[in-house]
């Protein structure tokens, strides 16, 4: 469940946390690093909270991605999950690497349209398409819109039809598949709202075959996110593999099948799948079918590639143990509110020499008026005291792009790093654009 192990699991250290991502580094004097840059220099420059990404850390995980899938034999083709990380800054790197864009929303589509990824390497999914979506995707030439419903390939015929278009078409599968994670972030379960019973997909694949202006391509499925094991990705596949071979026994020549994203990482340094392990399940279940497999991941690639930087506003006694309050908060990064989520935390500045004191156990928490705005409950740290500053590690994914300015708090401000670089790539907005685009009656 989004990281977690069993409670009576010690929680990694800092060290830990930092010698199994690749790209951080902690030494003195510079204190903690991500790729080549001090991650103290940002903060300094920026303020906090402030995000940071790792060009080199997202370059890298596609690379083994990719590597994993043409080891396997696989015919295979990445679509990144926008929805994960929409800003042009990482679309536009994914995009010269070779990755197409999983997209939910004409502003999804907009912003990956705008990054440069070409609208053929698009694939539009999504359970509530509007009519002015689905128009827009046909208008902007989407290489694949993944149908969830019977109505909704009747209305896509429809406008597809009016405007002249062919509709390319993948029919989602909902397979009644537990994948294992988190109740809240679940998409392969019959009570969810996602996708078309499997037994009903050879009927409606018939029927899209019949209708005018929509041209059935394939298959999609997507069970979840933040997936553990591979057995429910193994046994999904397997749904696919039976409906591609009796829609072919049926005369219908599916080409593509899109399998979704879902691939967990290890917020927490517990074991996960890797990327050959994906790789072996696609190649068992799918060699022999000639189809060309897509895939959507978005928290693979992008949650070891960011963090989220704050810093200790106070040290607050508690009747358990100490508050440390940030100024980061759950308008800046929501899932530990959301979804219960596990985040490492490690402090900036470099480890003071070893001594027998233990890290103080302490709860972490933000400044929004909420009970749920806690980062973390017990969490064993060095010695923070106010001004210190941390790192919430992993938060690449589903971080600022869920974010909000409620309690009237600028979102943060965003950088990236590269090798020795760094950029800023979105300024904190200043406080008085949050009521710029409010209009007052003028009878108040």
């Amino acid at each position: 469940m989004h990281g977690s192990i069993p409670p009576a699991a010690p929680d990694p250290t800092p060290a830990e946390l930092i010698s199994a991502r690749p790209f951080l580094s902690q030494g003195t004097p510079d204190g903690l690093a991500f790729e080549g840059v001090p991650l103290a220099a940002i903060a300094d420059a920026l303020g906090t909270p402030t995000y940071v990404y790792s060009a080199g850390t997202i370059r890298a995980r596609f690379a083994a991605l990719t590597a994993a899938l043409t080891a396997a034999g696989l015919s295979a083709h990445i679509h990144y999950a926008v929805k994960a990380n929409d800003h042009l800054a990482v679309l536009r790197l994914l995009g010269r690497l070779g990755a197409g864009a999983d997209v939910v929303s004409a502003g999804e589509l907009g912003r990956a349209l705008a990054a440069g990824i070409p609208a053929e390497r698009i694939v539009f999914s999504g359970v509530g398409k509007t009519g002015a979506e689905l128009a827009r995707a046909l208008e902007a030439g989407t290489g694949q819109i993944n149908v969830e419903s019977a109505e909704e390939l009747a209305e896509l015929s429809a406008i597809a039809t009016g405007l002249g278009r062919i509709a390319p078409v993948a029919l989602r599968v909902n397979p009644d598949i537990d994948a294992g994670t988190h109740a809240k972030i679940t998409t392969g379960l019959a009570q969810n709202k996602f996708g078309i019973p499997a037994a009903e997909i050879p009927a409606l694949y018939a029927q899209a075959a019949r209708l005018p202006g929509i041209a059935p391509m394939g298959l999609a499925l997507h069970i979840g996110s933040q997936i553990l094991s591979l057995a429910p990705f193994r046994e999904s596949f397997s749904v696919l593999a039976r409906l591609v071979r009796e829609l072919r026994a049926s005369g219908f020549p599916l080409t593509r099948v899109d399998c979704g994203g879902g691939l967990g990482v290890a917020y927490r340094n517990e074991p996960a799948p890797t990327p050959e392990g994906l790789a072996g399940a696609l190649a068992e279940t799918f060699r022999g079918l000639d189809v060309a497999l897509l895939l959507e991941p978005g928290r693979w690639l992008l949650a070891p590639a960011g963090l989220l930087l704050a810093s200790v506003v106070r040290i607050k006694p508690g009747p358990e143990r100490p508050f440390v309050v940030l100024d980061a908060g759950m308008n800046d990064l929501i899932r530990p509110a959301l979804y219960e989520a596990w985040h490492g935390i490690v402090p900036l500045a470099p480890p003071l020499a070893p001594t027998n004191a233990e890290p103080a156990s302490a709860d972490i928490v933000g400044p929004i008026c909420e009970s749920a705005d806690t980062f973390a409950t017990a969490r064993a740290l060095p010695s923070l005291v106010p001004g210190a500053r941390v790192a919430l590690l992993d938060a690449g994914a589903y971080g600022r792009v869920m974010g909000s300015a409620y309690n009237a708090r600028p979102r943060a401000a965003e950088a990236m790093v590269d090798g020795e670089h760094w950029a800023l790539i979105r300024p904190r907005p200043p406080l008085a654009s949050l009521w710029a685009d409010e209009l007052v009656p003028d009878w108040l």
